[in-house]
């Protein structure tokens, strides 16, 4: 990975253990047919093996019957496996949203696990964004999946900087959260409408090389759209910057959590802004070349007495005409989390500051939040197996 002298420190993925061989799982169709030729075997082999994992999504070698099998046999015994992360555990809330507990297998350190969430009907966030299609009669969900195990960037109102920073998740292991949720709920890729959000633990930008890597394993192998997906950036302007340079047929839509009216509130809330201000991470944003219709978003966390008065909510829209970017502000109610001294808005407050925002000129959608019974909402995700005694967990 190269050297980033200007960002946060990253740790790297821990090693395997003695005499296993990486997961097959998390390499493209090229990757594999390399592997396949070093083996002596046709190229072709290492395609089949990406079509059984990222098309059929098998998770076991012997499985994948369009090998012959001697070489599956042949593989076994060399230690190949295709270790795809898996879901170990998941909660069910009242309202229909699922948090799993995600276990990688042969990529890390045994019994260590991420979380990604499943909400039916998502929760209103790509709404304006550019890519809505009311046109066809889509089943509807959103899948929220992680970049990091914790982060490092010590928002103060979010429960996984609780955890800090534990380690960096490699593209398998980003992609493979998908994929296992994709499965469990029998999704038929290219005919439901799953939007996708690297929105869950960990800063997307501070683990670029493999969230861009998964994007493209997610694009290329599993056949997702780009303008399905939105990653949310703390405000990494490095990260922005490269960011900016991908092409738009594996570059998903960019959201910035900005989460404050202005630099002083914000350093406050999200240490990250003394390093990198509103103005600087908005320079840089600027770099990035939308899509037709495609817009930035905005999003804004509502803390009570803190950020959401009539006064910010004037501010906010002044910065964000100030811009000059065709953009959108999501707007997300707090959503509390155990040891963190923030208080939800009023629900008055909330419709308040989102009728200054929209008589402002500003376009601007409210955020549900979905999960808040079993810790699956926005800023809420920590690895825990915690949940309300109102949701029971259910087997995976």
């Amino acid at each position: 990975m190269p050297k980033q002298s200007n960002q946060l420190t990253l740790l790297d993925a821990s090693n395997l253990p003695g005499g296993c061989k990486p997961p097959l799982f998390g390499l493209d169709a090229e990757a594999l047919a390399a592997r396949m030729v070093d083996l002596g075997e046709p190229a072709f082999r290492g395609r089949q093996i990406a079509e059984a994992m990222y098309s059929q999504w098998l998770k076991e070698l012997h499985e994948i019957t369009t090998l012959p099998k001697p070489l599956r046999r042949r593989l076994a015994d060399q230690g190949w496996q295709i270790g795809r992360p898996g879901i170990s555990r998941a909660f069910q809330s009242a309202d229909g949203t699922e948090r799993y507990l995600i276990e990688f297998e042969g990529s890390g350190p045994k019994n260590e696990t991420t979380e990604a969430v499943w909400m039916p009907e998502g929760d209103g966030g790509e709404a304006g964004d550019g890519s809505d299609d009311h046109s066809k009669n889509w089943r509807r969900a959103t899948v929220c999946v992680s970049s990091q195990i914790g982060c490092a960037v010590n928002c103060q109102f979010c429960l996984t900087a609780k955890l800090g920073l534990q380690r960096n998740l490699n593209a398998g292991e980003i992609a493979g959260q998908v994929v296992a949720v994709l499965e469990r709920h029998a999704v038929r890729v290219g005919r439901d409408r799953v939007n996708l959000v690297f929105m869950g633990m960990g800063e997307p930008f501070l683990n670029y090389d493999n969230f861009m890597a998964a994007v493209r394993l997610l694009v290329r192998e599993v056949g997702l759209s780009p303008l399905r997906m939105t990653v949310s950036t703390s405000g990494i302007v490095p990260g922005i910057e490269r960011f900016a340079q991908e092409p738009p047929e594996v570059r998903p839509k960019l959201a910035i959590s900005l989460n404050a009216p202005n630099d002083a509130i914000r350093a406050e809330v999200m240490p990250i802004n003394r390093k990198w201000p509103i103005a600087a991470v908005v320079d840089a944003v600027r770099k990035v070349s939308l899509r037709p219709r495609e817009r930035i978003t905005f999003e804004y966390v509502l803390l009570g007495g803190v950020t959401d008065q009539p006064g910010h909510a004037r501010e906010l829209a002044r910065l964000v005409r100030s811009t000059g970017l065709a953009a959108k502000v999501n707007l997300i109610a707090w959503n509390p989390g155990p040891g963190i001294a923030y208080t939800t808005p009023s629900v008055a407050d909330v419709e308040a500051f989102r009728a200054l925002m929209a008589g402002e000129g500003i376009p601007v959608y409210l955020r549900q939040p979905r999960g808040r019974d079993i810790f699956a909402a926005c800023g809420q995700l920590k690895r825990t197996v915690e949940s309300s005694t109102a949701a029971q967990p259910s087997s995976s």
